[in-house]
């Protein structure tokens, strides 16, 4: 099983950078490689089993289903279910904590994964890089830091 882990400081409470991403729909709101998204069966985003469809700017289609969502523990958990990258068995979380340390907080992004072990070291460092990363330096900058 491939892990990918990514996280970062974000110069806002928890509390703000959550209101931001807790929709399901709203990748492209804030996330910078995301062209458009929409909730199948016209359910509401944040409800747990709703599949979100969306296209990358580069054309590809991504199909994810919520499997989990936490307003007291500001996370969602998503699975993969169609892609166009050779993994199975995707579910990945995005996590936030408040830094009780100032106005911030800390941003956790991972998945796990199966895939052919050959591929493994390029699809955990695209999607650590061009995924997570990109996304939480998104935020980062929204945010001002």
């Amino acid at each position: 099983m491939a892990r990918v882990y990514v996280s970062s400081v974000i110069g806002a409470g928890a509390g703000r950078v959550w209101e931001r991403v807790r929709d399901f729909n709203a990748l492209p709101r804030w996330h910078p490689s995301i062209r458009d998204s929409r909730i199948e069966d016209a359910l509401p985003p944040d409800k747990v089993g709703c599949i979100r469809n969306f296209n990358l700017q580069n054309g590809d289609n991504i199909r994810e289903q919520q499997l989990g969502l936490s307003d007291y523990d500001m996370f969602c958990t998503y699975a993969i279910l169609e892609s166009p990258m050779p993994l199975t068995d995707y579910i990945a979380t995005l996590r936030l904590t408040p830094v009780t340390d100032g106005d911030r907080c800390f941003a956790e992004w991972s998945a796990e994964f199966s895939c052919d072990p050959s591929a493994e070291d390029d699809l955990v460092d695209g999607i650590g890089t061009n995924v997570f990363q990109v996304g939480l330096d998104a935020l980062k900058r929204h945010f001002g830091g």
